[in-house]
């Protein structure tokens, strides 16, 4: 399948009007990709980083897991006081996980899309990626290291969501330490592959998405804000979990393909059923990540060691967006909808080819004579808008401990 198969779609046009961009003339990139030359830190230097690093991530975990601990009340009090505090840590560890990658291993970042997402993905005059999406959608990817979900809660971020972030993880991962019950606070779900023992666990947390709440301002009851993020192939792309999906697409008779693993529709089926009338719109990201050759494996080159203690991170995070409304996808049979599945993936996998035939995705595209500044791709970074942005992890937790201290300093004055 070639991508011009893709360009034959007419997916609905967007409605939000293009971010301001800082260029005012006609260009072909947005922004400029400055990639840094990999440092590949001796051994020396990556005990210091790991240190420093490590320093910098656990006092950040701490700080929130003990933020949502003192907000713990409010789940008594009120549900939806609960929510808002918890959406606020999020956003903290939405904050904490771009300001290690800022400082630790910039990552230079390329965005474009089809003509679906049009007038969404803008850069803001000081060089930021700028995402118009809406407050509730599903968001699916290709998984190929382990490391994506870093890079999609910062896109998330550019889109002032981070706070409303849901990822479903795999199960194992709640039993980390500390970062496991700040994960199972912020309402993640997790998936032990046994589709019986996770259709309930996975009903009870969509009901809980799907929730309308009262609006403090008119009253009138709305959705809460919510990205879920779904990778359907539940597992990261190596050589292993290839051989094995290789060997499961051969006794269905699915081709496989080149630079993917199969996904599974049994879990996205349910969540869109479930979901459906609540959320309008599925956004699929492509990821791509430039350095490694065509038909290696990129979790070979990218690890969490590698892009953080090595300082070693993508020269290029590649992110081809697209968007299907829910409406149009076949939701009433899980045959139809897992053949609606396997073309999408088989269009991102069209998409990966040309990415390593070229080292980009295809340009954004635009309806048929119009010419928002030419724009083609648009380019920039993973950071913060400025450092002291981070102070906000902390903010919280320091307000309550100046209020102990001045209310122990009163009492023990007066007596």
């Amino acid at each position: 399948m070639s991508t011009d198969g893709l360009k034959q779609r007419n997916p609905r046009k967007s409605s939000v009007e293009a971010p301001p961009l800082e260029n005012g003339h006609p260009t072909h990139t947005v922004g400029q990709l400055h990639p840094q030359q990999a440092a590949d830190y001796g051994l020396f230097m990556q005990l210091v980083r790991t240190l420093l690093l490590l320093t910098w991530f656990n006092c950040c975990v701490a700080c929130i897991v003990t933020t949502q601990m003192l907000g713990a009340p409010l789940y008594l009090i009120k549900k939806s006081y609960w929510n808002s505090w918890i959406a606020m840590t999020k956003r903290s560890f939405g904050l904490a996980i771009t300001a290690l990658t800022e400082w630790s291993c910039p990552t230079p970042v390329r965005v474009s899309g089809d003509k679906s997402v049009q007038g969404q993905l803008g850069l803001l005059k000081d060089g930021r990626i700028k995402a118009e999406f809406p407050e509730r959608l599903v968001l699916i990817a290709n998984h190929q290291v382990y490391t994506d979900w870093l890079y999609l809660w910062w896109f998330s971020y550019t889109a002032g969501n981070h706070g409303s972030i849901y990822i479903i993880l795999k199960e194992s991962l709640k039993y980390i330490p500390i970062l496991g019950q700040g994960m199972m606070s912020y309402g993640f779900i997790f998936m032990a592959r046994k589709w019986l023992s996770d259709k309930p666990r996975l009903e009870h947390r969509l009901n809980k998405l799907k929730m309308k709440r009262p609006s403090s301002q008119s009253g009138a009851a709305s959705f809460d804000p919510m990205w879920l993020l779904i990778f359907p192939e539940g597992t990261n792309l190596s050589r292993n979990t290839k051989r094995i999906s290789d060997e499961y697409g051969k006794k269905q008779g699915i081709p496989p393909y080149n630079y993917q693993i199969l996904p599974r529709s049994t879990g996205l089926f349910f969540c869109l059923q479930q979901l459906k009338g609540t959320v309008d719109w599925v956004y699929d990201c492509t990821i791509g990540y430039e350095g490694p050759p065509k038909g290696s494996f990129p979790d070979a080159y990218f690890t969490i060691r590698s892009t953080y203690l090595r300082g070693r991170p993508p020269k290029v995070v590649n992110l081809y967006w697209r968007r299907f409304a829910v409406s149009e996808i076949p939701l009433d049979d899980q045959k139809e909808f897992e053949a609606w599945l396997l073309k999408r993936w088989a269009e991102k996998d069209a998409l990966l080819e040309q990415f390593y035939e070229t080292g980009k995705f295809p340009p954004c595209e635009r309806e048929s004579g119009s010419n928002v500044n030419g724009v083609e791709y648009i380019e920039s970074d993973v950071r913060l808008s400025h450092w002291s942005e981070a102070g906000k992890i902390f903010g919280l937790l320091m307000a309550v401990g100046f209020a102990v201290q001045f209310a122990l300093k009163l009492w023990t004055g007066g007596h």
